[in-house]
């Protein structure tokens, strides 16, 4: 995209360049920690959707100190920090714990270039955790508190502008008090991780006039075929207009002019709509007068799409996408990188997680309990990745934290509101830190009207918003699609696996443990065949599976958490996240719990000879939906409780002309197992297993199966501990082993 080809003015101290730096040991480190320096610090430009060709970053060495909470300043510093990675992480240099009793400061001096004179300079910070107080050459010009959003400040009145101006930062940062800080922990472990704090994005001067463009609000109308542009100003000039321009491949293809702090509609030629099949974006120029003078001038870009439920033709409720059903496959991303926590090690690094997903046939993430900075979102917009926004997590048990998470909420939404990536914001997760949910979602509906609400994820339905979503481990299942709600698995499978030399400590676990490759590429793939089933049978419109990496101890990516080895191959990945794939990994011939409501006639009492017999009179057992077994056993789906030494299970399947030469039994069994088709042994199985598995048929049962109905009957004993049988017929390609990301 052109607009992003600017002009940047980079600037380091020569003394701090010139001190050796290297990031502080820690448990580890991606690859793309050995190109960071302090003169190459997220030199990118920050703000793609408002660009200005003339800026100065102040990434790079500062000193820092931390002192008591209640110092009114800093004399003495500890040493240099590389901004903006937070102090906590291995890239800063430093890797200290901030504790609720301790302030940090930040100090770094810089020039303001002579060709700002004349302009209001605006100091800004992409974000910092949390409280934050600022101060040039002594004079404090604001506070900021809110660990998330980005926030500036105008400090033209107290620049020297000859000679070195200082810049001063102090941070309080209690982590666990009463603030959204998602999955930060003072103790983290499971699914709460390292805490971070202070300055974690990139921190910027930029010259502008002093009635300059301060914000857009751009909504694409794709009923419309145009763009809805709002351009706030502080101007009160009422001969302030703004004229805008869409571009298309360098060719403007829409223009329109009108008066400053109004919307404005940009009627487009051709309109070419946005998708993560066709992520297109237009270009956008935006040029501000005062009476007929030109007064600032800024480029953007934005995507045309929709967003909304609609019924299809089978008259279930489901997300529709540009008035298409699209069925949303997606990853849970939770945003920390080993050796940055909440800091991406570069651009390129905060480029591949979306480029890996594309990779592997998804089109949508849930950013979890996290905003990320700008450019993460732009990568999306660019490359075409869905995302569903969470609201970090907040305790909220006062009124003063529920005030504080809903300003940060409405400046999460204003924030981000231009990213065409953004389809739906998720108000809470799994009833953590919930309250007032009937109140807050219609606000958030009247704040953006242009977007889906999910009002919790998982669990703490409150029967409003657009969706209905459960969490199911490993799952996969599906809430039922109402009237105007639609279903979606927010989150499922957590199929975890450690690999050595890529883990954050000797610790390691995942929601449904693995023992190899192999066998989480199997059980992936019977997982996303039960997803296709639920989207076709029960109405589902998304499933998002957890997670796209490791974090930290929890081992339940789909990389490993230095982002070094992709666990599953990418191309299987996309075959089976592919629901409309007729070449699947897994083809089910008979299904069992991971693919169904699968009801079985049953018995606990012996039943005597010839039990397995096609012509046996089971009319008097009883019927349940498979599994049967006790919850407490590993990997199980339970559909019925049996809890006796024995269990014997009959019932019935049809089967087309299906080649079925490379048939295999799928079944999880505790204890010994015997399984028959059509009354001739098929399988005979000792112990128990931890998970579903394939197994061979033998030979004269296999030639027992044909066209039409077919008999299917199971014997499972059982002496001590967990207990469980459920048992399905497949075809079962061979998986690929896992391999590095480059």
């Amino acid at each position: 995209m052109r607009h992003f080809i600017i002009c940047s003015l980079i600037f380091a101290s020569p003394l701090l360049a010139a001190v050796a730096w290297q990031p502080a040991p820690g448990p580890l480190l991606t690859r793309w920690a050995a190109e960071v320096n302090p003169t190459n610090s997220h030199p990118e430009y920050p703000r793609p959707q408002l660009v200005r060709p003339e800026w100065l970053n102040l990434n790079g060495l500062w000193t820092y100190a931390i002192t008591p909470l209640t110092a009114t300043e800093a004399t003495n510093f500890d040493g240099q920090i590389l901004v903006p990675f937070p102090i906590e992480s291995a890239l800063s240099g430093v890797k200290r714990r901030l504790d609720e009793y301790s302030q940090l400061w930040y100090q770094r001096r810089f020039q303001v270039p002579a060709a700002w004179s004349g302009r209001r300079v605006r100091l800004h910070f992409g974000a910092v955790d949390w409280q934050v107080r600022v101060l040039i050459n002594g004079h404090e010009i604001g506070q900021h508190r809110g660990g998330y959003d980005a926030f500036s400040f105008d400090i033209t009145e107290r620049l020297k502008w000859s000679g070195e101006e200082e810049l001063r930062v102090a941070v309080i940062d209690p982590t666990e008090g009463d603030q959204p800080r998602g999955k930060q922990s003072r103790k983290p472990e499971g699914i709460f991780y390292t805490p971070n704090s202070g300055i974690w994005q990139t921190v910027w001067l930029e010259p502008v006039a002093k009635n300059g463009i301060d914000d857009l609000r751009l909504t694409p109308d794709v009923d419309g075929h145009l763009l809805r542009v709002r351009v706030a100003t502080a101007s009160r000039d009422e001969s302030a207009q703004v004229a805008v321009s869409a571009l298309a491949a360098g060719q403007e293809v829409g223009r329109v002019t009108g008066p400053a702090n109004q919307e404005l509609s940009l009627p487009l030629t051709g309109m070419h709509l946005w998708s993560p099949d066709d992520p297109f974006l237009y270009d956008l120029r935006l040029t501000l007068t005062e009476g007929g003078h030109v007064v600032d001038s800024v480029s953007s870009y934005f995507g045309m799409r929709k967003i909304a439920l609609r019924k299809d033709d089978a008259g279930v409720t489901r997300i529709m996408l540009n008035d298409q059903f699209t069925f949303q496959m997606g990853t849970l991303d939770q945003g920390f990188w080993p050796d940055g926590i909440y800091t991406a090690p570069t651009d390129a690094a905060l480029r591949s997680d979306i480029e890996f997903l594309k990779q592997a046939g998804f089109n949508l993430t849930r950013k979890h309990m996290k905003v990320e900075p700008d450019r993460w979102y732009y990568w999306c917009d660019k490359l075409g990745l869905l995302v569903w926004q969470d609201m970090p997590f907040g305790i909220n048990a006062t009124p003063e934290s529920r005030t504080q998470f809903e300003v940060e909420l409405q400046r999460m939404v204003a924030g981000l509101f231009n990213h065409p990536s953004i389809i739906v914001w998720v108000l809470f997760n799994e009833g953590w830190g919930q309250y007032d949910t009937e109140r807050l979602v219609p606000w958030l509906k009247s704040v953006d009207a242009t977007r889906l609400v999910d009002n919790a994820s998982g669990w703490t339905d409150k029967r409003v918003g657009d969706i209905i979503d459960v969490h199911s481990y490993p799952g996969p299942e599906s809430p039922q699609p109402e009237m105007d709600r639609a279903a979606v698995l927010g989150e499922f499978g957590g199929l975890g696996l450690g690999l050595p030399g890529h883990k954050w400590s000797d610790q390691s676990w995942g929601y449904q443990p693995m023992t190899n490759v192999a066998t989480l590429t199997a059980r992936y793939c019977k997982l996303l065949d039960r997803v296709r089933v639920l989207r076709n049978s029960f109405g589902l419109s998304a499933a998002i599976y957890t997670q796209t990496t490791d974090v930290e101890t929890e081992c339940n990516g789909l990389m490993t958490y230095d982002r070094t080895v992709f666990k599953l191959d990418p191309a299987i990945l996309a075959t089976a996240n592919h629901t409309d794939n007729r070449d699947r990994p897994l083809r089910i011939i008979a299904p069992n719990a991971l693919y169904g409501r699968v009801t079985w006639k049953y018995t606990t009492n012996d039943p005597g000879d010839h039990w397995q017999s096609p012509e046996f009179n089971d009319a008097a057992w009883l019927k349940g939906v498979g599994g049967f077994g006790t919850e407490i056993t590993p990997g199980v789906l339970v559909g019925t409780a049996w809890k006796t030494a024995d269990i014997w299970l009959r019932r019935e399947f049809t089967l087309g002309t299906e080649d079925l030469r490379n048939a295999q039994i799928q079944l999880h069994h505790d204890e010994d197992a015997e399984v028959y088709l059509n009354g001739v042994l098929a399988t005979r199985v000792k112990s128990f297993s931890m998970n579903y598995f394939e197994t061979g048929i033998n030979t004269d049962a296999a030639d027992t199966l044909k066209p039409g109905v077919n008999r299917m009957a199971v014997h499972c004993h059982q002496t001590s501990g967990g207990q469980f049988i459920d048992v399905g017929i497949v075809i079962l390609r061979p998986a690929k082993t896992a391999g590095p990301t480059k």
